[in-house]
């Protein structure tokens, strides 16, 4: 079927926005080296699928020379399509690996009844992936957090846990062995959706284990939505923030001087 004129140049344009928002993200953190092994995680979802397929993109077309190896968790949840992500990378052509770790059953053990079991099934998810990166010797793991993944944690940290601290576009583990980057930490959520409807992603639906609508995740998305609505460009405000901190405006003690600052400045 054709495509009419005025979509394909709308798709096209979406398609160079991405690209252009994943090279600059990848070129400010310095995400991606020449000689690079990178993991790339699917979910699944849409939006490690976009990320793979700009990643694919970038290593025909930037001239950094690096390896990507797709790694997908099947953490055995009851009527996981097993059968669809093989497929799909198999006619890619790409290197994969699918992880078989039946996490699902260790997270219904250890919780009670009515618990959330995204926190823990995330931890032993992370654990997984963390080993299998060892294994096959990759120097970068990606995920495919986009523009909102960051502003939402930045708003749960403020509201659930004390903390001024969101999601970041690279990061070093605990034991200093992994680097993870989240190559599409520019991009926006509703681009990212526009484009995988548009190539038609096999996505596998993320309530396998029993989606929770109380999850805090989803009141704080609910919340900036509703923002979004109301005044247009509040989103993109708060995620030119989270880009200029001031520290010597905050309260935190550990991160700026504030006794040599007041020194310094009676004179």
């Amino acid at each position: 079927m054709k495509i009419h004129n005025k979509s394909k140049y709308e798709i096209d344009k979406l398609n160079k926005r991405l690209r252009r928002l994943t090279g600059q993200a990848i070129d400010d953190f310095g995400m991606i080296e020449t000689g690079d092994k990178v993991m790339v995680c699917l979910s699944g979802g849409k939006d490690s699928y976009t990320m793979l397929d700009i990643l694919l993109n970038l290593q025909r077309n930037a001239p950094v020379d690096f390896e990507i190896h797709a790694v997908n968790l099947d953490q055995k949840q009851p009527d996981y399509p097993e059968h669809i992500l093989p497929e799909y990378l198999e006619q890619l052509g790409v290197k994969y690996t699918i992880v078989e770790k039946d996490t699902y059953s260790i997270v219904k053990e250890v919780l009670a009844e009515g618990k959330t079991m995204c926190s823990l099934c995330s931890r032993l998810r992370r654990g997984n992936l963390y080993t299998f990166a060892e294994e096959i010797g990759a120097t970068k793991i990606a995920l495919g957090h986009h523009r909102e993944d960051i502003i939402e944690t930045f708003f749960l940290n403020i509201f659930f846990g004390g903390k001024l601290k969101a999601m970041p576009a690279k990061l070093i583990s605990d034991n200093k062995k992994h680097t993870v980057i989240r190559p599409l930490a520019y991009c926006k959520e509703k681009d990212i959706a526009k484009y995988a409807a548009y190539k038609k992603f096999p996505i596998i639906p993320c309530n396998l284990c029993g989606s929770q609508e109380n999850l805090q995740r989803v009141q704080v998305k609910k919340m900036l939505h509703a923002w979004d609505k109301e005044h247009p460009g509040r989103v993109e405000t708060i995620f030119n923030a989270l880009q200029n901190a001031t520290p010597s405006h905050l309260l935190d003690r550990k991160l700026f001087d504030f006794d040599a600052y007041i020194a310094s400045a009676d004179i």
